[in-house]
């Protein structure tokens, strides 16, 4: 390693940290090492010298869809802190340790429109590409302008266009793997202050606009903080049902020749006036998970009051820590409902989250 980097270790990094303290299910045993990097030429200076050395790193930013292991993590973890923001006239280049929700909120706060449906998704801007996160009809995807990526194998540092990241639902070619890692970002914004147009039925009814209309940007993010925070879904440390990482399992995507067995298996175990949420989707129809879960007997705030992790009370997706779970503990319960909905739907959820240390 260089001397530079040795120098700028001695102050900035802390032995044994637990990984339970950063990320939102707050679970997770230490690791080895931590460094965090407080902006973007830190992070890809400490990356290539933890590379060159052959240490083994984990790379975090927010922690909102990272579940670690009760044993911990046997190498050095490199926390993504950097905060760096360039306005233009209709865009932003964010860091991508820039925390997400302030992101949105400064857009909105400068008159911009285009990223408010995405308000209160926890977690920060690195993470937006390589989840594609999405919400309330809205995915990041469909507003980036580009990603600056460094390339662990050569060392190099390039700028991206959206449509090299395989970007798919909830998904890119970025996600569960790690020889890439985003340094920072770059947002279209709507000039006008005028949201992107509302597709989601349930936030157009609580604004009051027709599906596909827009709306002030102000509103529409009030409007999706309100929603989330219903049903736990905006971080609140006093609020154990956002002790956890959103919605642990994605919507399964039925490809169209199979839904006819899968609509008949539900109907089979349901009865004839069951209707399963579905909406189109790349590659087949996408159905509810939440509706899935609840219908296969795992209701809000299973298994019970006394048990560390359980559902949340408000939202059957997410998998929630009462206040002393275990990794052990999350990943019992998730388990318990993706084989549950297995055997009575014949579907496989899949986890959303990054898991290390643990299986599913």
């Amino acid at each position: 390693m260089s001397a530079g980097y040795r120098c700028w270790v001695a102050t900035q990094t802390d032995n044994r940290v637990p990984l339970a303290k950063m990320t939102t299910l707050r679970v997770g045993g230490p690791a080895s090492e931590v460094i965090t990097c407080p902006d973007a030429d830190s992070l890809i200076d400490t990356v290539r010298d933890l590379d060159e050395a052959g240490i083994p790193v984990l790379l975090v930013g927010g922690g909102s869809n990272l579940v670690v292991g009760d044993d911990g993590f046997d190498g050095t973890v490199v926390r993504i802190a950097g905060t760096d923001l360039d306005w233009g006239d209709d865009q932003v280049t964010a860091d991508a340790g820039v925390d997400w929700d302030a992101l949105v909120a400064q857009s909105v706060e400068r008159g911009f429109g285009g990223l408010e449906c995405l308000s209160g998704i926890p977690g920060s801007v690195g993470a937006t590409p390589v989840q594609n996160v999405g919400a309330y009809g809205v995915e990041v995807g469909s507003l980036m302008r580009s990603v600056q990526l460094l390339d662990r194998h050569t060392g190099a540092v390039n700028w991206v266009d959206p449509g090299d990241l395989e970007l798919a639902y909830r998904s890119s070619r970025l996600k569960r793997r790690s020889d890439e890692v985003v340094i920072r970002v770059s947002f279209r914004l709507n000039a006008d202050g005028l949201s992107q147009p509302i597709r989601y039925g349930e936030l157009a009814r609580t604004l009051g606009v027709e599906e596909g209309e827009r709306a002030p940007a102000a509103d529409v993010r009030a409007a999706v903080l309100a929603l989330r925070a219903s049903k736990g879904m905006v971080l609140d440390p006093d609020d154990h049902d956002t002790w956890s990482v959103g919605s642990f399992f994605t919507n399964p995507i039925v490809p169209q020749e199979h839904l006819p067995t899968v609509l008949t298996r539900i109907v089979d175990e349901l009865g004839d006036d069951a209707r399963v949420p579905q909406f189109p989707a790349e590659g087949g129809v996408k159905m509810s998970a939440g509706w899935l879960i609840e219908r296969a007997g795992f209701g809000r705030g299973f298994p019970g009051t006394d048990a560390p992790a359980r559902l949340s009370t408000k939202h059957s997706l997410a998998v929630t820590n009462r206040g002393n779970a275990r990794t052990s503990d999350i990943i019992d319960l998730a388990r318990q409902v993706r084989d549950g909905v297995h055997a009575r739907f014949g579907l496989w959820l899949e986890p959303e989250p990054v898991l290390v240390g643990c299986i599913l």
